[in-house]
């Protein structure tokens, strides 16, 4: 099953008022009620969003957290501030090349004298603590370096962000020859790379023109052969 979230990440009530207007969101119940609607089974996040109430999205990293299938994220185009936090849920997280993912402090609007300013700025400390277990618990780093990368800002691209831990893949990214083959048989099956060089194989020899072939000047053994299939099915070079 797949998950789409897009727009500001919000909590329940403020839902409803995007929801009126027609407005992209992300909230808790919105999630929640998805997840249920999977049953347990393995779940796809595609995620895309510049953030929100980071309350809301504690909320949702912790049902993706909690959840009893499998959780895997995609960033399509950005998951920054809160948005970010929600990405740290997946069991996998993947990211499109063109990606970015941001983490910076929280911030908050207060009027008042001295006292509620220095006990808001306690708040918003003990905020950015708590946003930086999510990520301390993805990537292993340590929390003082990532309130450090936090106090800066920081904007990442897809390989930034898989060097650093938050993220487990890039999109399309081809570090191989081979690519993924499921497969659900109680047989086995030949690998794509073997099929591939049984086709290079017979096309090899398949007369140019079928016309004007000739016998070549020295015919391949019966053993060499053998040899050619058994390198195929082996998958050797």
């Amino acid at each position: 099953m797949t998950i789409k979230l897009r727009g500001d990440v919000v909590d329940n009530d403020t839902a409803a008022f995007y929801n009126w207007f027609g407005m992209d969101s992300i909230s808790p119940a919105a999630v929640s009620d998805a997840l249920e609607d999977a049953g347990g089974g393995d779940v796809d996040v595609s995620i895309s969003s510049y953030g929100g109430d980071v309350f809301a999205a504690s909320d949702i990293y912790t049902e993706l957290k909690s959840y009893a299938g499998k959780v895997n994220v995609t960033v399509t185009g950005i998951a920054a501030s809160a948005a970010s936090v929600i990405t740290m849920a997946g069991d996998n997280v993947s990211m499109s090349p063109t990606a970015q993912l941001m983490i910076h402090n929280a911030s908050s609007a207060v009027q008042g004298d001295t006292r509620v300013m220095n006990h808001e700025a306690g708040v918003l400390d003990n905020i950015n603590k708590s946003i930086a277990a999510a990520y301390v618990a993805k990537t292993g780093m340590a929390k003082a370096d990532l309130l450090d990368l936090m106090n800066q800002e920081t904007w990442l691209t897809a390989d930034q962000a898989k060097d650093y831990g938050f993220a487990d893949k890039v999109l399309f990214d081809d570090d191989s020859a081979d690519t993924l083959q499921a497969v659900a048989s109680a047989s086995s099956i030949p690998a794509r790379s073997a099929v591939a060089k049984f086709r290079n194989l017979l096309a090899a020899e398949k007369p140019a023109n079928k016309a004007a072939a000739k016998p070549a000047a020295t015919e391949p053994t019966r053993s060499n052969v053998l040899q050619q299939k058994l390198d195929i099915l082996r998958g050797a070079k």
